[in-house]
Protein backbone atom coordinates (compact mmCIF):
# COMPACT_ATOMS: atom_id res chain seq x y z
CA UNK A 1 0.00 0.00 0.00
CA UNK A 2 2.92 2.36 0.59
CA UNK A 3 5.07 1.50 -2.02
CA UNK A 4 6.08 3.86 -4.66
CA UNK A 5 4.70 1.99 -7.63
CA UNK A 6 0.78 2.04 -5.60
CA UNK A 7 1.13 5.68 -4.31
CA UNK A 8 2.07 6.90 -8.09
CA UNK A 9 -0.83 5.43 -9.60
CA UNK A 10 -3.33 6.66 -6.73
CA UNK A 11 -2.02 10.12 -7.21
CA UNK A 12 -2.81 9.84 -11.07
CA UNK A 13 -6.22 8.62 -10.30
CA UNK A 14 -6.51 11.15 -7.98
CA UNK A 15 -5.18 14.15 -9.99
CA UNK A 16 -7.87 13.08 -12.22
CA UNK A 17 -11.05 13.47 -9.68
CA UNK A 18 -10.95 9.70 -9.19
CA UNK A 19 -11.78 8.03 -5.48
CA UNK A 20 -9.13 6.44 -4.71
CA UNK A 21 -9.10 3.55 -1.89
CA UNK A 22 -5.33 2.04 -1.32
CA UNK A 23 -5.38 -1.00 1.43
CA UNK A 24 -3.14 -3.82 2.67
CA UNK A 25 -4.18 -7.16 1.73
CA UNK A 26 -4.94 -10.02 4.69
CA UNK A 27 -1.50 -10.18 6.83
CA UNK A 28 0.08 -7.43 4.71
CA UNK A 29 1.01 -4.23 7.23
CA UNK A 30 -1.40 -3.81 10.15
CA UNK A 31 -3.91 -5.60 8.31
CA UNK A 32 -5.22 -8.66 10.01
CA UNK A 33 -5.58 -12.25 8.49
CA UNK A 34 -3.10 -14.38 6.91
CA UNK A 35 -1.74 -14.48 3.24
CA UNK A 36 -3.95 -16.96 1.45
CA UNK A 37 -2.28 -17.08 -2.01
CA UNK A 38 -4.71 -15.17 -3.93
CA UNK A 39 -8.12 -16.67 -2.55
CA UNK A 40 -8.63 -14.92 0.23
CA UNK A 41 -7.18 -11.49 -1.36
CA UNK A 42 -9.82 -11.76 -4.21
CA UNK A 43 -12.36 -11.25 -1.34
CA UNK A 44 -10.24 -8.26 0.13
CA UNK A 45 -10.84 -6.71 -3.47
CA UNK A 46 -14.78 -7.46 -3.23
CA UNK A 47 -14.57 -5.74 0.25
CA UNK A 48 -13.31 -2.83 -1.08
CA UNK A 49 -15.38 -2.58 -3.69
CA UNK A 50 -18.50 -2.60 -1.50
CA UNK A 51 -17.52 -0.10 0.57
CA UNK A 52 -16.45 1.98 -2.64
CA UNK A 53 -20.19 1.44 -4.17
CA UNK A 54 -21.89 2.41 -0.91
CA UNK A 55 -19.75 5.19 -0.20
CA UNK A 56 -20.39 6.86 -4.02
CA UNK A 57 -23.55 4.96 -5.21
CA UNK A 58 -23.91 5.03 -9.38
CA UNK A 59 -20.71 6.07 -9.51
CA UNK A 60 -18.66 3.61 -11.96
CA UNK A 61 -15.70 1.39 -10.26
CA UNK A 62 -12.19 1.00 -11.80
CA UNK A 63 -9.69 -1.47 -10.21
CA UNK A 64 -6.51 -0.88 -10.14
CA UNK A 65 -3.18 -3.33 -8.84
CA UNK A 66 0.13 -3.80 -8.82
CA UNK A 67 1.94 -7.02 -8.94
CA UNK A 68 -0.07 -9.44 -6.44
CA UNK A 69 -2.55 -6.72 -6.48
CA UNK A 70 -3.12 -6.47 -10.37
CA UNK A 71 -3.03 -10.32 -10.35
CA UNK A 72 -5.62 -10.52 -7.66
CA UNK A 73 -7.49 -7.18 -8.16
CA UNK A 74 -8.39 -7.83 -11.93
CA UNK A 75 -9.53 -11.02 -11.05
CA UNK A 76 -11.96 -9.19 -8.78
CA UNK A 77 -12.85 -6.15 -10.95
CA UNK A 78 -13.56 -8.65 -14.04
CA UNK A 79 -16.32 -10.17 -11.78
CA UNK A 80 -18.21 -6.94 -10.65
CA UNK A 81 -20.68 -5.12 -13.12
CA UNK A 82 -19.78 -2.14 -11.28
CA UNK A 83 -16.08 -2.12 -12.56
CA UNK A 84 -15.98 -0.36 -16.12
CA UNK A 85 -11.95 -0.16 -16.25
CA UNK A 86 -9.16 -2.15 -15.30
CA UNK A 87 -5.29 -1.07 -14.73
CA UNK A 88 -2.77 -3.89 -14.36
CA UNK A 89 0.46 -2.29 -12.91
CA UNK A 90 4.01 -4.85 -13.05
CA UNK A 91 1.70 -8.12 -13.93
CA UNK A 92 3.56 -11.07 -12.70
CA UNK A 93 2.43 -13.43 -15.87
CA UNK A 94 6.33 -15.46 -14.72
CA UNK A 95 4.38 -17.33 -11.82
CA UNK A 96 0.68 -16.39 -11.86
CA UNK A 97 -2.45 -17.63 -14.21
CA UNK A 98 -4.20 -14.28 -15.86
CA UNK A 99 -6.31 -17.00 -17.90
CA UNK A 100 -9.38 -15.42 -16.29
CA UNK A 101 -9.11 -12.26 -18.02
CA UNK A 102 -9.43 -14.41 -21.34
CA UNK A 103 -13.66 -13.68 -20.86
CA UNK A 104 -13.21 -10.13 -19.37
CA UNK A 105 -13.81 -7.61 -22.52
CA UNK A 106 -14.03 -4.43 -20.13
CA UNK A 107 -11.01 -2.07 -21.33
CA UNK A 108 -7.79 -2.66 -19.46
CA UNK A 109 -4.36 -0.96 -19.34
CA UNK A 110 -1.26 -2.47 -18.81
CA UNK A 111 1.90 -0.70 -17.61
CA UNK A 112 4.87 -2.64 -17.40
CA UNK A 113 8.81 -2.06 -16.70
CA UNK A 114 10.72 -3.08 -19.75
CA UNK A 115 13.49 -5.10 -17.48
CA UNK A 116 10.39 -6.46 -15.25
CA UNK A 117 12.21 -9.83 -13.27
CA UNK A 118 8.50 -11.04 -12.20
CA UNK A 119 6.78 -10.14 -15.57
CA UNK A 120 8.60 -11.25 -19.10
CA UNK A 121 8.30 -8.90 -21.82
CA UNK A 122 7.08 -11.09 -24.40
CA UNK A 123 4.80 -12.48 -21.68
CA UNK A 124 2.92 -9.56 -21.01
CA UNK A 125 2.13 -8.78 -24.98
CA UNK A 126 0.94 -12.24 -26.06
CA UNK A 127 -1.22 -11.81 -23.08
CA UNK A 128 -2.78 -8.59 -23.93
CA UNK A 129 -2.39 -9.35 -27.75
CA UNK A 130 -5.23 -12.27 -27.07
CA UNK A 131 -7.33 -10.76 -24.55
CA UNK A 132 -11.04 -9.39 -25.81
CA UNK A 133 -12.35 -5.54 -25.31
CA UNK A 134 -10.13 -3.04 -26.09
CA UNK A 135 -6.52 -3.41 -24.05
CA UNK A 136 -3.48 -1.03 -23.95
CA UNK A 137 -0.14 -2.09 -23.16
CA UNK A 138 2.38 0.64 -22.36
CA UNK A 139 5.90 -0.55 -21.88
CA UNK A 140 8.43 1.66 -20.02
CA UNK A 141 11.81 0.56 -20.83
CA UNK A 142 14.62 0.01 -19.26
CA UNK A 143 12.84 0.01 -15.75
CA UNK A 144 12.28 -2.93 -13.38
CA UNK A 145 9.10 -4.11 -11.64
CA UNK A 146 9.30 -0.65 -9.36
CA UNK A 147 9.71 1.79 -12.31
CA UNK A 148 13.00 2.85 -10.89
CA UNK A 149 14.23 6.03 -12.30
CA UNK A 150 10.81 6.55 -14.16
CA UNK A 151 8.34 6.30 -12.41
CA UNK A 152 6.46 9.53 -13.52
CA UNK A 153 5.99 7.29 -16.94
CA UNK A 154 3.64 5.26 -14.74
CA UNK A 155 1.61 8.17 -13.73
CA UNK A 156 1.22 9.55 -17.27
CA UNK A 157 0.52 6.40 -19.10
CA UNK A 158 -2.46 6.03 -15.97
CA UNK A 159 -3.74 9.95 -16.49
CA UNK A 160 -3.46 9.73 -20.53
CA UNK A 161 -5.14 6.70 -20.94
CA UNK A 162 -8.33 7.66 -18.62
CA UNK A 163 -8.44 11.05 -19.95
CA UNK A 164 -8.85 9.91 -23.38
CA UNK A 165 -10.54 6.56 -23.45
CA UNK A 166 -8.85 3.36 -23.87
CA UNK A 167 -10.75 3.18 -27.29
CA UNK A 168 -9.03 5.29 -29.69
CA UNK A 169 -5.72 4.00 -28.52
CA UNK A 170 -3.09 1.77 -30.10
CA UNK A 171 -3.04 -1.67 -28.60
CA UNK A 172 0.75 -0.86 -27.62
CA UNK A 173 3.16 1.93 -26.52
CA UNK A 174 6.44 2.24 -26.04
CA UNK A 175 7.68 5.16 -23.62
CA UNK A 176 11.67 5.59 -24.29
CA UNK A 177 13.97 8.41 -22.95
Amino acid sequence: MHNKVVFQAAKALDSLGVAVLRFNFRGAGLSEGKHDRGRGEVEDVRAALRFLAEEFPRTPLLVAGFSFGCWVGLRAGCEDARVEKLIGIGAPVNDSDFSYLSECAKPKLFVHGGNDEYGDREKVRQMVAGLPGENELVVVDRVDHFFTGRIEELGKAITEWLGHGAVHWPREKSLEN
